[in-house]
């Protein structure tokens, strides 16, 4: 009986440790699977990016100004920069206001408040991207033409970037509070878990020695969540870097540099979406074409990498 016993016993642990193995396996191949995925594709891109690639220096490329495809003109600084403009601010008008938001859902909200928030974000979260970009058309176009862009035109045109030429209200800055309002909702969603996460201990001990509830956010609350707070920023930015319909459909798709925010802009995403499958008669269109998509990719890689590493050195440092 004993010996039966023993052996039983040998054979559950043979079997759990098998199968131990085996979900360890599994779950590092699910790990790695991303990563996989993000070599191939950048492999895959490289690939067939590679025609243009060894027909004109990368530096022509990355810093021409000149889009004419018919006549193998193929530079994507118009299209970098536009990315970038475009991005930088949607995300400029929209984190301060997600923080804020977070903070008082967190910190300042009754709880039937939270509860009728919750649900609106995530469906502001869910609305299709086309929806934010027919609501670009027919309402940030007109308010940007019709109130912005004569109120900078006759009070901050002195300043560069407020400059206006020609204003038809498609440009950087519909692009960018379209923008703006669909990564709010993420950036807020992120910012209240993380503010959820801090313990109410630390929030007592410190209302307890007499500070405020605004101190205590801003001594206690803020510095014990900041890397989070940057990991939602940097997801917002991410998908704001490529976001394509709704940004294409108000941002003028015009190929040149800009230089102010009303000026009009033609980012990396439209570009592909705009094109890819025409005019592949081409030389090297499609080449180009998947060169844009390859150097988009290469972007919002180093942008999360370096954010990554900000983070990380943050955590350190605590």
């Amino acid at each position: 009986m004993a010996e039966l016993n023993s052996t039983f016993t040998t054979t559950t642990k043979d079997r759990r440790t098998k199968q131990d193995f085996l979900a360890s396996r599994t779950f590092f191949v699910l790990t790695v699977f991303p990563v996989l995925l993000i070599v191939i594709i950048t492999v895959a891109l490289f690939l067939r990016a590679q025609p243009i690639l060894s027909e004109y220096p990368l530096t022509d490329l990355l810093l021409g100004e000149i889009w004419k495809p018919n006549q193998g003109l193929f530079g994507f600084r118009p299209f970098i920069l536009g990315t970038i403009w475009v991005t930088t601010v949607g995300v400029i008008l929209s984190v301060p206001a997600s923080i804020l938001t977070s903070i008082y859902l967190a910190e300042y909200a009754h709880a039937r408040t939270r509860a009728i928030a919750k649900p609106i974000l995530d469906l502001l979260a869910a609305i299709p991207p086309v929806v934010y970009g027919v609501w670009g058309l027919l309402a940030v176009v007109p308010f940007v033409d019709d109130v912005l862009a004569p109120l900078a035109e006759g009070r901050l045109d002195s300043i560069s970037i407020f400059s206006v030429t020609q204003p038809t209200g498609f440009g950087i800055l519909a692009g960018g509070i379209v923008l703006a309002v669909m990564i709010a909702p993420l950036i807020i969603s992120v910012t209240f878990e993380v503010l959820s996460t801090v313990p109410n201990d630390l929030r007592h001990a410190s209302l307890g020695v007499g500070a405020t509830q605004w101190q205590t956010i801003r001594t206690v609350v803020l510095p014990q969540t900041l890397p989070g707070i940057i990991a939602a920023v940097v997801l917002g930015a991410s998908r704001a870097l490529g976001e394509t319909i709704a940004v294409l459909m108000v941002v003028g798709n015009v190929p040149k540099v800009p230089t102010s925010i009303f000026d009009t802009a033609y980012p990396l995403p439209a570009l592909i979406a705009n094109n890819y499958g025409e005019m592949m008669s081409i030389p090297l269109y499609d080449a180009a074409l998947l060169g844009a998509a390859l150097v988009l990719l290469v972007v919002i890689l180093i942008f999360n990498i370096l954010s990554t590493l900000v983070l990380q050195r943050m955590l350190r440092r605590k």
